[in-house]
């Protein structure tokens, strides 16, 4: 079935996950503890952040999950702050966090564009966040549609958010590729009706993703030659 639009995650596919957010989150714990190292460590538990590595564990749910599900993990260990006020906290931290390209994005995207894809981003990340990243990154204006886990058409897995790119954009979803790093990318794909391409720029290995998507890539940037297989 041909594309015509492509429908991208954010976090561990536009831009690489370890690189992007693990300084982020060993800042972001030390920040909230406020100097209660049995705080940091109860957070870091709750995130599945290794404080001795300075990483994400495969098994964390920020991979995958969205903006308030963090929140909510982070919260009991939080002194002085209310579960929105964290929340936004964490969308505005997000926001300002270092990014790592997975390829030269500008040039990437404009190849797409150029053979007559639409493009969208559709992250369990606020859209506050997104939308700075993206900008900083250069390449907002490249996306038709741009949403996050606050938008107000979910998150994934569930198919809704993916199905609102679809009627923003006017592309069916059988010739709409949802390319992702996660089996919540992927899932949500399958129930959205949309082919499905998972790259390894996340923390998900191949043999993890294979059985959810029709292909595996090693990053973004392997696509054109995938369209034109």
């Amino acid at each position: 079935m041909p594309v015509d639009a492509f429908l991208f995650d954010k976090d561990g596919t536009l831009f690489d996950f370890a690189a992007t957010w693990n300084g982020w989150a060993a800042s972001l714990l030390e920040t909230l503890a406020q100097g209660d190292q049995a705080a940091k460590e109860a957070m870091a538990d709750a995130i599945s952040f290794d404080l001795e590595r300075g990483a994400f564990n495969p098994d964390s749910l920020v991979i995958a999950g969205s903006n308030d599900e963090v929140a909510a993990a982070l919260a009991p260990y939080v002194k002085n702050r209310e579960l929105s006020d964290l929340t936004a906290f964490l969308a505005e931290s997000a926001s300002e966090a270092d990014i790592a390209p997975a390829v030269p994005l500008a040039d990437f995207l404009d190849g797409l564009l150029d053979r007559g894809k639409v493009l969208g981003v559709m992250t369990n990340d606020a859209e506050v966040s997104a939308r700075s990243q993206l900008q900083r990154a250069g390449v907002l204006d490249r996306f038709a549609f741009v949403a996050g886990c606050d938008s107000g058409h979910g998150a994934k897995p569930d198919p809704d958010p993916l199905l609102a790119f679809c009627k923003a954009a006017g592309v069916s979803p059988d010739r709409t590729a949802m390319v992702g790093d996660s089996r919540h990318d992927m899932e949500a794909g399958a129930a959205a009706g949309m082919q499905r391409i998972a790259v390894l720029t996340g923390m998900a290995l191949r043999t993890e993703l294979l059985p959810h998507a029709d292909i595996v890539l090693p990053d973004i940037g392997h696509i054109p030659s995938w369209l034109d297989r």
